[in-house]
């Protein structure tokens, strides 16, 4: 990959795929294209081929996925299996045919099952049960690694396979019906706060142990490890640390501002126990995050407000 290589970024409206973006055109990247969701179904695998045999891209970071939190995954897996099955089938399938040099695909730490050991080693894969929570979603991405995998194995493709824990920051979707935990929290407290609320309702124990990266941070590890991975093996990509969903809560809440009570709804589900993943194979490639959970918790508190005042505004 160089700085005037064709590079495609599938989901560059995202949260991930946009941060790509970003750090690409920060770093003089001058050749890039997207296309919206409107402009181009990834479903649709006919418009797929049509696009790659047109456009012809060298490089693909594939960032496109359906995501959403516990309750849109509990509550829609088969949108999840489906939707993200369809676009890692069609954008890999026509990538090969279409000569694609190398190709990002990024999964999730969804993909690990419920109970194995920690910090998570990407040998654990395929282990164990899954999370049923969000089973479909995890299905789907491990079957989009394992394409991409088989895909380099038996046609000779350059395809690397990320696998970030929970991300956070610009473009996150703070939908209560569909948001992840990170954001969700931000909105909830910074809500509470301005509508003079006494207390925040908040699902399971808060016992649930996460990992939480910036998603600059998360770009910039994707874009090193496109410059010096190739291996279709998966690699985690992480900060190696974790928190209770409660701690994460208190921090979010102080942060915000919030000096009410936090109740815990025990009779919803919790998740995964724990999600904390070995990222030493990251860090022997030169890579270790650089925005503290401190620092990106004030971040997005204040990107949240900024949104927030903007909407009003318009």
């Amino acid at each position: 990959m160089n700085k005037k290589s064709k590079i495609y970024i599938a989901g560059h409206t995202g949260m991930v795929g946009s941060a790509i973006y970003r750090k690409l055109v920060s770093e003089n990247y001058s050749n890039i294209i997207t296309r919206t969701h409107n402009e181009l179904e990834l479903r649709n695998s006919q418009a797929v081929y049509d696009f790659f045999n047109r456009e012809k891209p060298e490089i693909v970071f594939l960032a496109a996925a359906k995501v959403g939190g516990i309750k849109a995954n509990n509550t829609r897996p088969a949108e999840f299996l489906y939707d993200n099955l369809m676009i890692a089938a069609n954008v890999i399938e026509c990538a090969r045919l279409s000569a694609v040099k190398k190709l990002c695909y990024l999964g999730s730490s969804c993909i690990y099952p419920k109970n194995c050991p920690q910090p998570i080693k990407e040998d654990y894969l395929l282990t164990g049960p899954l999370e049923p929570t969000n089973e479909g979603y995890a299905i789907a991405k491990i079957a989009g690694y394992k394409m991409a995998y088989y895909y380099s194995k038996q046609y000779g493709m350059n395809n690397i396979s990320l696998m970030p824990c929970n991300l956070y920051g610009i473009n996150d979707n703070f939908d209560l019906e569909s948001s992840h935990v990170f954001s969700s929290l931000v909105k909830r407290f910074c809500d509470a706060v301005k509508e003079g609320k006494k207390e925040v309702c908040l699902w399971g124990t808060g016992s649930a142990r996460r990992e939480f990266m910036n998603v600059e941070d998360f770009a910039s590890a994707a874009i090193l490890l496109m410059q010096k991975l190739n291996s279709p093996e998966i690699i985690n990509v992480g900060t190696g640390e974790d928190i209770s969903i409660k701690d994460l809560a208190e921090k979010i809440a102080s942060y915000a501002g919030f000096k009410g009570k936090i109740i815990w709804d025990s009779s919803m589900p919790d998740g995964m126990p724990r999600k904390c993943m070995d990222v030493s194979k990251l860090k022997s490639l030169g890579f270790t995050a650089q925005i503290s959970l401190d620092e990106g918790i004030k971040q997005m508190i204040k990107y949240y407000q900024d949104i927030s005042e903007q909407k009003q505004s318009d």
